[in-house]
């Protein structure tokens, strides 16, 4: 086969290489044009191509894997309720289901056909998270998901080139920034477009008249080389469990993972039952953040599509808080969710006799804020004059330690959203951030140390109190350490007025108060006391651990300027070693 045969290896290549451009390109469209900062400023989307079966055969780099993974089982959903055939050029298609998109009412998934000389093509498919749906706003306080906002199902967002403005005005009428959000459902359908445009000059270019071939070879070759990679780990089944802190009890995560020569299996049996509040998890979040655990220690450089997600099989029982069924309240499905990964690990690390992480913070410490008329549960009098806004920043504190290196600081991991620049909520809302900085002494102590989390004081410029709608974990249990690393610390959220705050629920912040969020550190790895005193040392005059913390975790006698005395140092070490 020559090289001037439109389906020959090499151009085959060639053709995958374009594809991944233009997906990437797609998501940056949406970055370009999205209103919210959580689109604009941390980057959490998706963005792929799908054949006309459903199967996502190329995603974007940029985007998050609970947005991706579980969007690439959302289109089949559209598939079922509008069947390629019935398709036409200019319809575009959209929902927020739970249960059929990404896992809650904040994030819309759309789908565009691409046709080709009057011929359908391919799909592209792009999710975002919006700034707010209605309802309670995003908060773990609703007890079903009809309180927690607008429900929008499988629908079209346009026909045949021409927008639904009554699908329009009813979303405007219902939420509580409606340019913002109005502006990211536009975002959406242009970036699918872009995609479109860019597919089309590839077929073009590579004179092809459809992605057969080119999706068979894509699927078949990720599938393979993901399989070959999990036959490399011993077959057998391991088991893992999880204590995370719940709303109103402990949740445990219990998984069993079987490797086999087919692939890896995934069982989420003797995991805790459906939550009253909204933690729960639809089953395609699950899914999603099961899977990407799985492939970030199995097949980290294999190509994230319908080909190599099909080796990992996912099941969780019916009525678990991992297969939540409707209208159980999920708006903050990911700070159970983005768990999983960590279960995923302590399953591997047994596989694999070691190479895995310590357990991280995980979920996201994002600040979700709130003001104007009604926004606290206290006397209404007292927020009636205040100014309305409704802002939303992606924080995040410490992963756990990996094999040969530390852990990462303020670190979106699983999720892989950027933090928010401080002074973009500051510039539409009378929010102020006093102070952001690394925790000292957060991340666990071992011979990698685990990744410090960092502190937010925030407060207002307004007379009136604003609402914070917190929905964090890691503050009855932190993350764990691994290999005799230690546990890093927990989380805490306080007013400077000394009152301790929930870690979940909608709290009120008053006028002349702030709320100070300290977030977890990741998990250690390995006998701190294996930890070179020079990096303890460097650890001390960067102000990443106190000296007191050297002596006692590490057995390193160092002075706050990191000078270390090596006699009393060996002294230290060496009765720990007795």
């Amino acid at each position: 086969m020559s090289f001037n045969d439109p389906l020959s290896p090499i151009r085959l290549q060639l053709m995958w290489d374009r594809l991944i451009a233009v997906v990437e390109e797609q998501a940056l469209a949406l970055i370009r044009t999205g209103f919210s900062t959580s689109t604009r400023e941390a980057g959490d989307l998706s963005a792929g191509v799908f054949d006309l079966d459903g199967a996502m055969l190329a995603q974007a780099v940029t985007g998050t894997p609970g947005h991706i993974n579980s969007m690439a089982r959302a289109v089949r959903h559209f598939l079922a309720r509008f069947p390629a055939h019935t398709m036409k050029e200019g319809d575009i298609f959209l929902t927020n289901d739970p249960w059929k998109g990404t896992g809650h009412l904040h994030d819309f998934t759309f789908v565009t056909p691409t046709f080709r000389r009057g011929k359908m093509v391919a799909m592209f498919a792009s999710t975002c998270h919006v700034v707010d749906i209605g309802g309670r706003g995003m908060t773990t306080d609703a007890r079903q998901v009809y309180e927690e906002g607008l429900y929008i199902p499988l629908m079209r967002f346009a026909r045949e080139g021409k927008v639904d403005e009554t699908l329009i005005e009813i979303v405007s009428a219902n939420v509580r920034e409606p340019i913002q959000v109005v502006g990211d459902l536009y975002s959406l359908a242009t970036c699918n477009e872009i995609g479109c445009r860019r597919l089309i000059e590839m077929m073009d270019e590579f004179a092809i008249d459809d992605l057969d071939r080119l999706g068979r070879h894509i699927l078949e070759k990720s599938k393979q080389a993901s399989l070959e990679l999990i036959r490399k780990i011993t077959p057998g089944t391991y088991s893992y469990a999880m204590r995370v802190d719940g709303y109103d009890k402990p949740i445990d995560l219990v998984a069993t993972m079987t490797i086999g020569e087919d692939g890896i299996d995934v069982d989420f049996a003797g995991t805790s039952g459906v939550s009253a509040f909204g933690i729960n998890v639809p089953v395609c979040y699950t899914e999603a953040y099961a899977s990407f655990g799985v492939k970030c220690i199995v097949a980290p450089k294999v190509p994230n599509n319908e080909g190599s997600l099909s080796v990992i099989r996912v099941t969780a029982p019916v009525d678990s808080i991992l297969n939540a069924q409707k209208p159980a309240p999920v708006a903050a499905r990911h700070v159970t969710g983005q768990m999983l990964p960590d279960v995923m690990f302590g399953c591997l690390h047994q596989a694999l006799g070691g190479k895995v992480p310590a357990e991280g913070t995980s979920c996201l410490w994002n600040l979700f804020a709130l003001g104007g008329p009604g926004s606290t549960g206290g006397d209404p009098s007292e927020t009636v004059h205040a100014k309305p806004f409704s802002v939303m920043s992606f924080h995040a504190g410490g992963t756990g330690a990996r094999p040969g290196a530390d852990g990462l600081s303020a670190t979106a991991f699983p999720s892989g959203v950027k933090n928010v620049p401080i002074e973009v909520n500051e510039a539409v809302s009378p929010i102020v951030v006093w102070r952001k900085e690394y925790r000292q002494d957060s991340g666990g102590a071992g011979e990698f140390r685990g990744g410090l989390g960092q502190i937010m004081e925030v407060g207002t410029l307004d007379t009136a109190p604003f609402a914070l709608s917190a929905y964090y974990d890691r503050i009855d249990h932190p993350a764990r350490g691994r290999e005799g690393g230690l546990a890093g610390k927990a989380g805490s959220v306080t007013l400077s007025s000394g009152t301790v705050l929930r870690g979940k629920g909608l709290q009120t912040v008053p006028p002349k108060d702030r709320v100070i969020i300290a977030m977890p550190g990741g998990g250690g790895l390995g006998n701190p006391r294996k930890r070179p005193a020079a990096a303890v040392a460097q650890d001390v005059r960067q102000g990443f651990i106190s000296a007191e913390s050297a002596r006692r975790d590490y057995g390193v006698a160092v002075n706050d300027d990191g000078v270390v005395d090596e006699a009393e140092t060996a002294k230290l070490r060496a009765i720990a070693a007795e």
